[in-house]
């Protein structure tokens, strides 16, 4: 659970679902990711560390620059769980319309009475 609790908090921003966005492009820069957004290179490369942090994203130095892709599969696991509580929520919302058909039956069939 603390990896999809780490998946879901990079995740809940912005700019980190923008960069994700991005990434799903291709292999990108930290420069080429972070001309995009607005804001100072150290506030960005937290970002990116938070990406890291998640395994969402993967870096390595090449010379003197940082290229950045998504890594396979990181996003399966949160996938799944949206997944297995949409089913959840489905079967509830199924049994509530169910009983809410019933007692409508049920309203027409005593006031005909």
């Amino acid at each position: 659970m603390a990896y999809l609790d780490r998946v879901f908090h990079s995740l809940s921003d912005g700019t980190r679902r923008a960069v994700i966005a991005q990434l799903a492009g291709g292999p990108a820069s930290v420069g080429e990711l972070a001309r995009q957004h607005r804001m100072a290179l150290p506030s960005f490369m937290k970002h990116i560390h938070v990406l890291e942090e998640s395994e969402i994203v993967v870096s390595r130095k090449m010379g003197r620059v940082r290229m950045c892709q998504l890594r396979p599969g990181a996003l399966a696991a949160a996938q799944g769980w949206l997944e297995q509580e949409r089913r959840v929520w489905e079967t509830r919302l199924n049994q509530l319309d169910s009983f809410v058909e019933t007692l409508a039956e049920q309203d027409n069939t005593h006031g005909h009475e």
